[in-house]
């Protein structure tokens, strides 16, 4: 007799929805952690960011170390911010960092800004995103000063979602999303490939 299997579509719409919850919840722990300490945030805080309740979020990430390990990690971040060939990643980051404040609400980096409120978790947050950022994408650059080269760029991506994201500024935010590209990307890829002509799209 065989194992009675379930068809992998029965399960789908529960799986999005959980994973579009799982988003929501790391916005809200995102979004707080730029604003106070780690060790003053609840999970009843996050839930009610998230418009959630606190044990939907146990049930997701189990404890509140579990969700802001998540919080503190970089990594999948960074797969989507350096996921575009080395002669046209200035463009794609830039890119990537307006659409992620100006549609989605959030920024890939922006939250290593707020390392010094966090204590120890703070370090965490450094030493992650020294390795899941620029270490990274040190190993993507090519000729001398690769370190440096990296953190430059990094550097520039960190200030325009500064700008755009807390500062607020009305110009970033008012322009035309593809005009801010065209003018900022030749100065993150300046640090990529220097010496060699911008890639246009």
């Amino acid at each position: 007799m065989s194992a009675v299997s379930t068809s992998p579509t029965a399960s789908a719409p529960f799986r999005r929805d959980a994973e579009a919850t799982k988003a929501v919840i790391l916005r809200a722990a995102r979004y707080l952690l730029a604003r106070q300490a780690h060790a003053d945030i609840t999970l009843k805080a996050v839930a009610e960011r998230a418009g959630v309740s606190p044990p939907l979020i146990l049930k997701y990430f189990g404890n509140k170390d579990a969700l802001f390990a998540r919080v503190m990690s970089f990594e999948t971040d960074a797969d989507a911010l350096l996921d575009a060939p080395l002669d046209e990643l200035g463009r794609h980051m830039v890119r990537h960092v307006l659409v992620s404040q100006s549609q989605q609400g959030a920024d890939p980096l922006v939250r290593i800004v707020f390392a010094p409120l966090h204590a120890a978790q703070g370090d965490i947050l450094r030493a992650n995103f020294r390795t899941q950022v620029t270490e990274r994408l040190t190993e993507r650059l090519d000729g001398p000063d690769a370190g440096l080269r990296a953190e430059l760029a990094v550097a520039n991506l960190l200030g325009l979602g500064v700008m755009y994201g807390i500062a607020r500024g009305a110009q970033v935010r008012g322009a035309p999303l593809e005009e801010v590209v065209d003018r900022y990307a030749p100065a993150v890829q300046a640090h990529l490939t220097p010496g060699a002509g911008i890639l246009r799209s």
